[in-house]
Parts: C-alpha cells; sequence; structure tokens
C-alpha cells in the first residue's frame, strides 16, 4: 500500500537551493512536513508557510515515519543517517528514509544495510534537474534500493519529479546519478566551446542558439544553462563545489571497476581551476569563464 497523507508524517533535511522547493511540494500535496536545516534560517520560508522546524535530526527522525535527505557531501549523509543522533539510531522501526544527495554508490549500500537492521526500509534517490527541475517538480529521479519500498513511496517522488525510474538494488540510483553526471561533464564543456567560438566568429550567441538547440547538438545544458552564460549570469541552479563532488565519486567508481574515464577527468581539471579562481559557489555554467 502506497503512503499516503493519513500514513505518513514526512520529514525533510536539508532546505538549500532545491531542497526548499521540493519539501514545498511535499507540503503543496497535502503531507505534514517537519524540516531540519544546519542553518535554521535557510528554512524560515517553509515554517512561515506551515512547515514544523526541528532543531535536530534526532527530534525529526523522533517525530516523522518518512524522511527525506538532500544534504551536501558524502560525510554529510555519513553523519545524518549513521551518527549517533542520526536517523537510523533515533527513527522508529517500520519507518522510510530517502537520500536524494548525489553520493557515493557504497555509502547508500552500507546505508541501506544499517537500516535493514534497524527495521527500517531505505532508498537512494539523487534526482537531476537543477533548481529549475526542483523549483518546477519536474526532477529526474533515479532509486535504488526494494521494489516494493519504492512502490510505496512513489505518491511522493511524483510531487517533486516527472521521470521517476526505479533502478534496482541499493547503490543502483547513485550510480545512475553518476551516469548522469559524466554525461553533463562533456556536454557542459562543449556547451562552453560552442558559445565561445561563436563569439570569437563574431556571431550573436543568441541567435546560434536557436539554431543548434534543437538539432543534434540539443541537450538540457544547452537549453537551460547556454541562455544564463549569454546574460553572464553565473548565481547557481548547481554549484561548483557539488559538481566536483560528483565528478570525484565518479572518478574513484570508475577506478574501483577498473573503468578509464578520461572525459570526466579533464572535466574536473577545469572545474578544479574555476573552483581555484574564486568559482566554488557559483553554477556549473561558469566553467565559460575560463575561456573568455
Amino acid at each position: 500500500m502506497s503512503l499516503t497523507t493519513e500514513s505518513a508524517t514526512v520529514g525533510f533535511i536539508g532546505i538549500g537551493v532545491m531542497g526548499k522547493s521540493m519539501a514545498r511540494h511535499l507540503m503543496d500535496g497535502g503531507y505534514k512536513v517537519h524540516v531540519y536545516t544546519r542553518t535554521a534560517e535557510k528554512a524560515a520560508e517553509l515554517v512561515s508557510q506551515g512547515a514544523l522546524w526541528e532543531d535536530s535530526v534526532s527530534s525529526l527522525a523522533a517525530k516523522c515515519n518518512v524522511v527525506f535527505t538532500i544534504v551536501g557531501f558524502p560525510p554529510d549523509v555519513e553523519e545524518v543517517y549513521l551518527g549517533e543522533g542520526g536517523l537510523l539510531k533515533n527513527m522508529q522501526s517500520g519507518g522510510y528514509v530517502v537520500d536524494m544527495t548525489t553520493s557515493r554508490p557504497d555509502l547508500a549500500a552500507r546505508i541501506f544495510d544499517e537500516a535493514q537492521k534497524a527495521g527500517i526500509s531505505a532508498l537512494d534517490a539523487p534526482v537531476s534537474g537543477g533548481d529549475v527541475g526542483a523549483r518546477e517538480a519536474r526532477l529526474s529521479i533515479m532509486v535504488g534500493g526494494e521494489k516494493e519500498v519504492f512502490d510505496k513511496v512513489l505518491p511522493l517522488f511524483e510531487l517533486m519529479g516527472k521521470n521517476i525510474v526505479y533502478q534496482g538494488k541499493a547503490g543502483a540510483g547513485q550510480h545512475t546519478k553518476m551516469c548522469n553526471q559524466i554525461a553533463i561533464a562533456a556536454g557542459m564543456m562543449g556547451v562552453c566551446e560552442s558559445l565561445a567560438y561563436a563569439k570569437k566568429a563574431g556571431l550573436d550567441p543568441v541567435t546560434v542558439l536557436k539554431s543548434i538547440e534543437s538539432g543534434a547538438a540539443g541537450s538540457w545544458s544547452l537549453s537551460n544553462l547556454a541562455p544564463r552564460i549569454i546574460k553572464d549570469d553565473f548565481a547557481p541552479g548547481f554549484f561548483v563545489k557539488h559538481f566536483i563532488k560528483d565528478m570525484t565519486i565518479a572518478i574513484e567508481s570508475a577506478d574501483a571497476m577498473s573503468l578509464e574515464v578520461p572525459g570526466l577527468k579533464l572535466a574536473r581539471q577545469l572545474y578544479e581551476k574555476v573552483a581555484a579562481e574564486g568559482g566554488s559557489e557559483s553554477g556549473t555554467q561558469a566553467l565559460f569563464k575560463l575561456y573568455t
């Protein structure tokens, strides 16, 4: 049986660029939502709209039977789930936890195992679509874990995304997100080099974009981030620092499988240069600055 507004008291941990919109969609869907984030001010807007503030992970865990998380880095995920004040040590048996952070596949599998010992069902469900996808509830959600648990949580996923795909056992969602990030990494280099070429050739980038975004070169990054680049808008829909984290996870996972990923390694090298020049808090489209 699916989780309903009557059977689910929802917790949401991580009220950032994407998390705020995702939690709001759950609230709009009629779910009672408790929220926690390390910087309380980030949750103030949601609290003013009816979300219930909790001052710790453990407090939230004790009051909710379904908890979604989208935090920054794998050590944050590990602390939220496996620490003494974390979800698995403070949530009642029979609950559900869903990590939507982009994190390590092996950590997702470990959380799944530890959750089972505590009588809790765990899914790894990273997302793609950036701030716009989160705001418009059309995220792509890639899910690993048990299929019957996925089916129960699906109505809540449907409030946050449109392309929701069950990928397989625990960790499969995170592995799928690595595939996504690998494709984006090479694609962003292409987008930036294309626009740099257009400018050098004396073309109007806006007009060029009209021709190429609907052809064989079309991509989400070209349609959504190229217009921001043209406007010199480097505000984060997705932070450079988080993309570097994702690429590092993907490279480490590829190395463990003896897979060469030279394009990905080049992209990380370039993004590390962006970060070193002060762009770690910028959006991923800030890669273009290396070409100007």
